[in-house]
C-alpha cells in the first residue's frame, strides 16, 4: 500500500509540471502571435507610408 501512495504522489507530481510546461508553452505561443501581428502591422504601416512618400507629381521613384 505504501508503494502504490509513493506512486501515486509521484505520478501527480510529475503530471503536475507537465501540465505547467505545457501552459508555458500556450502562453509563450499566444505572445509571439500577438508580437509577430504588431510588428507586421508596424511594417505595413511604415511600408506605406514610404510608398505615399516615393510617389511625388505624380511621378514615382524607382
Amino acid at each position: 500500500m505504501t508503494n502504490l501512495i509513493l506512486f501515486v504522489n509521484a505520478f501527480l507530481s510529475y503530471l503536475l509540471i507537465f501540465v505547467l510546461i505545457i501552459a508555458l508553452v500556450i502562453v509563450a505561443c499566444i505572445i509571439g502571435v500577438k508580437w509577430r501581428k504588431s510588428k507586421d502591422a508596424k511594417a505595413a504601416l511604415n511600408a506605406g507610408a514610404e510608398g505615399q512618400a516615393e510617389t511625388v507629381g505624380g511621378n514615382t521613384a524607382v
